[in-house]
């Protein structure tokens, strides 16, 4: 497929460019790691969009491969999540999923090569022991007392812990490279733990994992990956990942590349503490709408479309951008529903209106456009009765000056409807307005009234024919820009107690038949999504996506001014 996300220049891009045109590259091949040990979430979404983009658009490949080296952590249910988010996304990787695991026989056989080569060694130093001699970032580390232990008898340690005949954290296997080097991934890094672990693909075959940086560039290798594009983090981890490389008689080379991961403001991308957040009950499981994870995106109501635009709105850089506003990813989702959402009404905090000059049983039905711009999505047919509801918010008994909708006298138009006068306002004994009795102007179906002007449109819903709904209002899970700023503070602290809204709601017939995930913009009040949770289960639920206002854009117009002016 052709994506939205190939088109503007980076400096990847740039670069694969100049390699290619100068013959340095041939067909180029990238690849997708993800660890299996839970969803993927908006910051995975901008990885993707760059690998499977620069592979689409030079004519490439893009491998999916799962990093599944720590199987105390891992399950199927992510693998088979990951694997559905990414074809949401609209992307397809080339040939079959592949798994680190795939690769365990050649990697223990490439640790067996180093030992050889006088450059890996059996360690017994504790966990503790083992990051006091690793020294500090201004002091060097000191060598292990077993670093230098002989080469048949560091095989024979190794293949032992492979049997499973040491317990977990009794010994572990390190490279032998630089205790001394500026650089602390160099300072013998660990190659393979001892785990315990039944692994889900691998099964109980193996008693030793191998670690990430051991696993990651020899897996790159052995697929023929041309550029393994990481985040910023790893940078200090390229020189490790060159010196295995180096040292080990892989078939190719790949050439590592950074860029600036995504770090968007009121949001937390943590797996850990995302996994806190679902095992906690704070939020719905993994696809909470609230949750940057890519199907709670989803499930709120995201198009694949709108997240590949936001991810090429934010760019690709080297330098670190500090915070992403999250007002972009909204206008990014507003702008692909305002052009494809069909539209409809619902009322979410309904008051009812009795049109006391309508008679009993009388009904009208208006055929309205599914979209004021798009003829290919129909039109939907909007019975008009006696009884109405519209919202509570458009009406208010003392209204101030600027206030168009409904009040005690005044005139509104009911939209693609008449101008009705609110005549009566009935109330409860608790003083609660709970019924409004108005009267229909019948000469301005489709026209202006004769000698006065009516500013205010409201939206409203038959009360014979509406059907109700639960509708959920989602806002932003936290209250402050960087809920995990203060390290010694708890960023549960920061949970926004308004997150979640929940309404009984009343909407036009055209809802009541929707399909799981079908996406519109209800007039007047904002951009909504059928659960498709409830929806399999046969309950009619929306949850808000986004409101209306967009605030992005309004930012742009105003810098766009300002720079013009």
């Amino acid at each position: 497929m052709t994506t939205d996300t190939t088109s503007a220049p980076n400096f990847i891009r740039n670069q694969i460019r100049e390699e290619i045109e100068a013959g340095r590259t041939g067909k180029i091949v990238t690849r997708f790691p993800p660890e299996p040990n839970g969803f993927l979430h908006i910051g995975h979404a901008k990885s993707i969009c760059l690998n499977f983009g620069l592979a689409e658009q030079f004519g490439g490949d893009c491998h999916l491969r799962f990093d599944d080296t720590n199987p105390a952590k891992e399950e199927q249910a992510y693998i088979d999540a990951i694997k559905e988010d990414v074809e949401w996304l609209g992307f397809q990787w080339a040939g079959p999923v592949r798994h680190a695991s795939d690769y365990f026989d050649q990697l223990y056989a490439w640790a067996q090569h180093l030992v050889r080569e006088g450059k890996a060694y059996v360690d017994d130093l504790s966990p503790e022991e083992m990051r006091e001699y690793r020294g500090t970032l201004t002091e060097p580390g000191r060598p292990s007392p077993y670093r230098e232990r002989g080469v048949e008898e560091n095989l024979d340690l190794l293949e032992r812990m492979r049997a499973g005949e040491f317990a977990e954290g009794e010994k572990v296997l390190r490279a032998r490279i630089d205790m001394a080097s500026p650089n602390i991934n160099l300072r013998d890094p660990i190659l393979y733990r001892i785990r315990h672990a039944h692994h889900h693909q691998t099964g109980d075959k193996w008693k030793i994992y191998p670690s990430y940086d051991f696993t990651h560039g020899q897996s790159d290798a052995i697929e023929g990956i041309t550029h393994s594009i990481c985040t910023l983090e790893f940078e200090d981890h390229r020189p490790l990942y060159e010196w295995f490389l180096d040292n080990l008689p892989v078939p190719a080379k790949p050439r590592q590349i950074e860029f600036a991961r995504l770090n968007l403001n009121y949001t937390l991308t943590s797996k850990r503490k995302l996994k806190l957040l679902v095992d906690e009950g704070i939020v719905d499981g993994w696809d909470d709408p609230r949750l940057p994870t890519i199907s709670g995106m989803r499930r709120r109501g995201y198009t694949p479309a709108s997240i590949r635009r936001f991810c090429e709105m934010i760019g690709v850089t080297r330098a670190d951008g500090g915070l992403v506003d999250i007002a972009m990813l909204y206008h990014a989702i507003r702008a692909d529903l305002e052009d494809n959402a069909p539209r409809a009404m619902a009322v979410l905090k309904p008051l009812k209106v009795v049109l006391t000059n309508v008679p009993e049983g009388q009904e009208e039905v208006y055929e309205v456009p599914g979209h004021p711009a798009r003829d290919d999505l129909g039109v939907r047919r909007i019975p008009f009765t006696r009884e109405l509801y519209i919202d509570q918010d458009d009406f208010m008994e003392e209204p101030p000056k600027k206030f168009f909708r409904l009040a005690p006298g005044k005139e509104v138009r009911l939209r693609n409807s008449y101008v009705i006068r609110c005549d009566e306002v009935v109330k409860n004994d608790a003083g609660e307005v709970v019924e409004l009795r108005c009267s229909v102007d019948f000469d301005t179906l489709g026209k202006n009234p004769e000698g006065r002007k009516v500013k205010g449109v409201i939206h409203w819903v038959s009360a014979t024919h509406g059907v109700p709904m639960e509708v959920r209002l989602y806002d932003n899970l936290f209250q402050v820009e960087q809920p995990d700023k203060d390290k010694d503070a708890d960023f549960l602290d920061h949970l926004n107690p308004d997150s979640l809204v929940v309404c009984q709601a009343i909407g036009e017939p055209s809802l009541a038949e929707v399909t799981p995930e079908s996406r519109f913009q209800f007039e007047r009040v904002g951009y909504f999504c059928a659960d498709r949770h409830a929806c399999r289960e046969g309950r009619l639920v929306f949850n808000r996506t986004v409101g209306l206002k967009d605030s992005w854009a309004k930012i742009q117009k105003k810098a766009h001014d300002q720079k013009k002016g």
